[in-house]
């Protein structure tokens, strides 16, 4: 992979050039990457013979190199309230937020039973990168589980996000839910996790 990241697009050949081992030891690499949808190929054709595979990296790749873009978000946040004080920061929070609102509302009916929402979401942060899953818990109770925070930099930085996330659940969970944080990642949870419950 470094091979590919710095030296761009090559055959098997010159990667075992590179590393001083055989193309066949590259290519069943290679092979073994591309199913797990870290590498692609294009076919570059030649003068006689059949065309070369050129090895490339793809986008989820990306993930197993440096990435400075949590630090950049602290850095960021704590920026924007040097220059706009804490107000400033807070109505870009509830700006975030009401744009969440409408985008997970897209996919969450209100008319869906709750477990149907509460499922609805977990999906949602799952597909953001938090991991969440839904459990059942008694008396129609449920608990939204997210196992990862990839905003946990920003948050240290600023805890009104996480105060945003409380509010977006309880708005798109509908007025007929109490939603209630029982775990913190930034309070030193392995987790965080939410209890919610129809109200009444």
């Amino acid at each position: 992979m470094r091979e590919l990241k710095t030296g761009g697009p090559r055959d098997a050949a010159e990667v075992a050039g590179t590393l001083g081992i055989t193309p066949m030891g590259v290519r069943q690499h290679l092979y073994e990457m591309q199913a797990e949808g870290l590498v692609d190929f294009d076919l570059q054709p030649g003068p006689v013979g059949r065309p070369k595979k050129l090895w490339r990296l793809t986008a989820a790749a990306e993930d197993f190199f440096p990435d400075g873009h949590a630090a950049l978000n602290a850095e960021l946040l704590g920026a924007m309230q040097q220059a706009f004080g804490d107000e400033g920061l807070n109505q870009l929070i509830e700006s975030r937020t009401k744009q969440q609102i409408t985008s997970y509302r897209r996919h969450l009916k209100p008319a869906d039973t709750l477990e149907k929402r509460v499922e609805g979401l977990a999906a949602i942060r799952s597909r953001e990168g938090y991991m969440a899953a839904a459990e059942k818990g008694p008396d129609g109770e449920f608990l939204l589980v997210e196992n990862h925070c990839p905003i946990c930099a920003a948050a240290r930085a600023c805890s009104g996000l996480c105060a945003g996330e409380i509010k977006l659940f309880r708005k798109v969970l509908g007025k007929d839910v109490e939603v209630e944080r029982t775990d913190h990642i930034l309070a030193g949870a392995r987790r965080c996790a939410y209890r919610i419950r129809p109200k009444g």
